[in-house]
């Protein structure tokens, strides 16, 4: 009986010691999209996507590379998968642009649309 008391005051100090793992959030946005966007489902454009999420601030670049556009005001809600984003730019006049793009995450797929000065369009990109 004295061994059995000992064992379970044993089990009782380790398992109070165990610390547990700390549970992992999934970030679904961190990364590099690919897809398609444009004014129309005939006038499609591709079009590459690189996102940083932190957990509360969204950051990013349309196109990476020498025709990079920075995002501007951005957000995600982890909730409810929604995303919306802002970026300026310039039309092919050199005539200032605002892109203003609202969309969702489905798992690995992100779809949507966008509108800017001249005109509006839809977007799907995948998660590279």
């Amino acid at each position: 009986m004295r061994a059995l008391t000992c064992l379970l005051m044993l089990c009782v100090a380790l398992s109070a010691c165990r610390t547990s793992s700390p549970s992992t959030v999934v970030d679904p946005l961190t990364g590099s999209w690919e897809g398609e966007w444009g004014p129309s489902p005939e006038r499609q454009t591709n079009v590459v996507l690189e996102l940083k999420w932190d957990g509360t601030k969204l950051t990013g670049t349309i196109n990476p590379g020498s025709r990079a556009l920075e995002l501007g005001k951005s957000s995600f809600n982890p909730n409810t998968n929604a995303i919306s984003m802002e970026l300026d730019a310039h039309d092919v006049s050199g005539e200032a642009d605002h892109y203003s793009i609202q969309g969702k995450v489905d798992g690995k797929t992100m779809s949507g649309s966008w509108t800017r000065n001249k005109g509006a369009g839809t977007f799907k990109i995948t998660k590279q």
